[in-house]
């Protein structure tokens, strides 16, 4: 597809990476002047996001990143901790896998039958944690991630509800395009009630994106095989790994990959930055 227009008959010759870069460009011209913070975040990849998950229209790419941005500000993920979101990890009900599947892609899992907080804020927290460590630990290569969400033990209620509707808008506002593909993992019956719920706050694209597997059909777990090497997986999911899930080690685990993680953030925000403040020109998000 061509975002460049052209005059008359001659059009110039360009490549997809050239025309992709001027969208880029136009993105940043809209935003205006940003805070050191806020420019290492506004990298080319993650402007480059914002304009695929807005089907390449710049006007859209950078109000959603405006949107982004002011929540950043306001809400600074980057400065989340360990000790901050430490009781709300116990139960192992959300976590990064020690595993990348085949293609690469950085794994997190989520087993919403071993929720035991009642804390939506809490719950919020631990997820955007989450969301930030998953995006530090990735190679340079990739950009997206792929969610396991293990429905053992799992019963509908309206708090969830609630989180998974403000998981949705986090997620598709302030991390577009990080989820490459959601393996929903052997969903009860009463699951399709909630599925009806949740999908109209889910883009089409979103959607797609969306397997259901149930272990007892050999067709799905062909799609845990093109995936997965097997032996790394949990033994919830019916294969042979036979470690249950830590939380001491995941806690260390997650302190060392904190204090990396924050020395990146000290490189990026220590490089040339524009200036001034983004905070005087973002407008309220619509959400």
């Amino acid at each position: 597809m061509s975002f460049l227009k052209f005059k008359g008959s001659n059009m110039d010759k360009v490549s997809p990476e050239d025309e992709q870069q001027c969208k880029i460009n136009e993105v940043r011209k809209l935003l205006g002047p940003l805070t050191e913070e806020s420019a290492s975040f506004c990298s080319d990849a993650s402007i480059s996001r914002f304009l695929r998950a807005n089907n390449w229209d710049s006007k859209k790419a950078s109000k959603m990143l405006k949107e982004t941005v002011k929540w950043r500000l306001a809400y600074k993920p980057h400065q989340i901790r360990w000790e901050d979101i430490a009781q709300e990890a116990e139960t192992g009900k959300l976590y990064i896998a020690n595993y990348i599947d085949k293609k690469g892609r950085t794994v997190i899992v989520l087993r919403p039958g071993f929720q035991s907080s009642k804390s939506r804020v809490g719950q919020i927290k631990f997820l955007v944690y989450s969301l930030e460590n998953a995006i530090y630990s990735m190679a340079p290569s990739q950009d997206d991630m792929v969610w396991l969400i293990d429905f053992t033990n799992w019963n509908l209620s309206s708090s969830l509800v609630k989180v998974m509707e403000e998981t949705t808008c986090i997620l598709k506002y302030y991390y577009p395009e990080r989820l490459a593909l959601t393996i929903v993992y052997n969903p009860p019956k009463v699951f399709q009630s909630f599925w009806k719920i949740v999908k109209p706050w889910l883009s089409s694209k979103a959607t797609q994106k969306v397997r259901f597997v149930h272990s007892n059909d050999p067709g799905c777990q062909k799609i845990m095989e093109d995936l997965f090497d097997k032996e790394m997986l949990e033994s919830a999911l019916g294969t042979s790994y036979s470690d249950e899930f830590c939380f001491k080690a995941y806690a260390e685990r997650m302190k060392k990959e904190e204090k990396f993680a924050n020395q990146k953030l000290d490189v990026l925000i220590s490089l040339p930055g524009q200036q001034p403040s983004l905070e005087s020109v973002v407008e309220e998000p619509e959400m």
